[in-house]
């Protein structure tokens, strides 16, 4: 499921935002379905989750109902290796509260937080942190 270095699992919702993202990273990534009936992925691979914020005014419901359910699966959480999240600076304090909920339950880190689709510099900064933090990762594997 990657390479050295490494993979991404990405969740979407319908208005595409996170999915636009990762497709301008260019990397290889899996979706997590939207609809619960579909099928998840099998990583087989350590990966990153790229991951949208929904909460509601008090943070409840940050993290995606099928984020939730993919990493209830111990093999799939197993696999973990961060978390990079998305979220609209609208709302204050719960903006990219997804990645901080995923991290401390997971015990990952944070590895970057944007807002909306991105923009070209969140992208550049994501390329250059992935290629740091599996080059990191790779080598305390080793």
């Amino acid at each position: 499921m990657g390479g050295p270095t490494g993979r991404l699992v990405y969740f979407s919702s319908a208005s595409g935002n996170t999915a636009r993202f990762v497709a301008r990273l260019g990397r290889p990534a899996c979706r997590i379905p939207i609809s619960p009936r579909d099928p998840m992925p099998a990583p087989d691979l350590p990966y990153v989750l790229i991951c949208p914020t929904y909460a509601d005014g008090e943070g409840r419901g940050a993290v995606p109902k099928q984020v939730i359910h993919f990493l209830n699966d111990p093999d799939r959480r197993a696999l973990l290796r961060g978390v990079i999240a998305a979220g609209n600076r609208n709302f204050g304090a719960t903006y990219a509260l997804s990645g901080r909920v995923i991290s401390t339950k997971c015990n990952v880190p944070v590895l970057y937080r944007f807002e909306l689709a991105g923009t070209d510099l969140d992208i550049s900064r994501v390329h250059a942190g992935l290629s740091e933090f599996w080059g990191t990762e790779c080598l305390t594997m080793a």
